[in-house]
């Protein structure tokens, strides 16, 4: 019987280390590493629905700067009005990093004075509006450490355009990968102005 005992017990201390293990090692990749998001609201329609799930890479940033064209996730500004302690993150494409200009006109993004082309990613038809931020063709000079973002379904998206630019440390990372709905599954492609 005693060895019965030990027995069961030592199945079970196993059992217990396992879990520890492989909390640990999840709390580690999630904090530090990669971090799962949900696409909510059609803000990126139609490169990305609401229901998507996005795993996002929380390391590039630490050892690298986002680039025009990444799909970020950040912390939900003050000006966008989430609900409060809500975790509410955003999903927006970088327009504009440190140091250019941003301008909407003519129902287009204008980056340090060219038209941007957005074909790899945004319908022609699509009308890129001022917000409340680029109203009268306001041109706009990043800072450092200062990006412009915007989702990609322009007449749906509260973005830059509303609310001006995202501070770096408010960016939690790189939308890289997605892993949901099922036949979407895979690296998001990269995008290059």
């Amino acid at each position: 019987m005693h060895r019965l005992i030990k027995s069961f017990s030592s199945v079970i201390l196993d059992f217990i280390e396992t879990v520890v293990i492989g909390l640990s090692l999840f709390l580690v990749v999630y904090l530090f590493l990669l971090q799962p998001h949900q696409v909510n609201g059609l803000s990126m329609f139609p490169n990305f629905h609401d229901g998507d799930y996005l795993l996002t890479d929380k390391v590039s940033y630490r050892v690298g700067t986002p680039q025009r064209g990444d799909v970020i996730v950040f912390h939900a500004p003050a000006a966008a009005n989430c609900p409060e302690d809500t975790g509410c993150d955003f999903i927006k494409r970088v327009i504009g990093v440190p140091g250019d200009t941003v301008q909407v006109k003519d129902s287009s993004l204008y980056l340090n004075q060219q038209k941007l082309d957005e074909s790899q990613y945004l319908d022609s038809s699509v009308i890129t509006s001022e917000g409340t931020f680029t109203s009268g063709g306001r041109v706009i000079t990043l800072g450092p450490n200062e990006y412009f973002a915007s989702g990609d379904n322009r007449p749906h998206s509260s973005d830059s355009r509303a609310w001006g630019p995202v501070a770096a440390d408010e960016i939690v990372g790189r939308a890289f990968f997605r892993y949901w709905p099922a036949k979407d599954i895979g690296l998001l492609p990269k995008v290059s102005y």
